[in-house]
């Protein structure tokens, strides 16, 4: 893939040849360094995936950015409000609609779905339903890159959380689907939705399927040493994370004990 570059810390400005990242200034222990937004086009016609919060000032420099480009629509990986919060937003100050899995998030005739090949500036973007850290997750295969975009599904570093409105189940499927993607498409990066481009498709996709499968093991065993409680098994299974983020852990243990439960 021609174009691609990498930069050492924030991934503003992380880009491939069609796709150039602009960090939402939202930076969180959840977030990562931000929202990355991501432009994607070739010539004067673009779409943005993923605006962000609704915060005035990144809408206003990703407009403004654009210097004179069109936006033909707005795509968002999913619903959660850090990616989709200034889609409505932004989609008056350029006046494009919204296309999202969720109706409840859309602006305008269309929607999006697994299957949809959405086109720009004679590109082609390939919607994969990937549900799983939400019910309504997207990804974008952007061929002209070879890159697949990836919202929370996967992201630039750690592991994703399973939202309430998610499934372990149904993420595990799309972390499968997605390794073979990489494989039979020869995808030579990942742009996710926090953190830095992943150069290493395969290698960041047999990560996390090989995370997700460590992670249940150690719930088996802490239920085992007698923990009934998401709190009691995050107390043991991420014993060595941030008690910040324990709250988060415990949604995704609730999603593995379900998942446990449905075996």
């Amino acid at each position: 893939m021609s174009g691609l570059h990498i930069p050492i810390g924030t991934p503003d400005g992380s880009r491939t040849e069609h796709a150039e990242n602009l960090l939402a200034p939202n930076p969180s222990a959840m977030t990562l360094d931000g929202t990355n937004t991501w432009v994607v086009g070739a010539g004067e016609d673009v779409v943005v995936v993923d605006p962000g919060p609704d915060d005035k000032a990144h809408l206003t420099h990703v407009r403004d950015h654009l210097a004179g480009r069109r936006v033909t629509g707005i795509l968002l990986s999913h619903g959660h409000f850090d990616h989709s919060g200034g889609a409505r937003t932004f989609a008056g100050m350029v006046d494009a609609p919204v296309r999202a899995l969720d109706p409840r998030h859309r602006l305008g005739d269309e929607g999006l779905g697994d299957g949809d090949v959405v086109t720009v500036g004679g590109l082609e973007i390939h919607v994969f339903g990937t549900p799983g850290h939400s019910f309504d997750s997207l990804c974008f295969w952007l061929p002209a890159d070879r890159a697949m975009l990836t919202g929370d599904t996967v992201l630039g570093r750690g592991t994703t959380i399973i939202a309430r409105d998610g499934g372990l189940a149904e993420y595990l499927r799309s972390l499968d689907r997605l390794r073979a993607a990489a494989e039979s498409l020869e995808a030579q990066a990942l742009l996710p939705g926090h953190g830095p481009v992943l150069a290493d498709p395969i290698g960041a996709l047999d990560g996390y399927i090989a995370h997700r499968r460590e992670r249940l093991d150690q719930i088996r065993a802490a239920r085992a040493q007698g923990a009934r409680t998401p709190r009691q098994i995050v107390k043991i299974v991420y014993a060595d994370v941030d008690r910040s983020l324990w709250p988060a852990a415990e949604m995704s243990v609730l999603a593995q004990l379900d998942y446990l439960d449905r075996l």
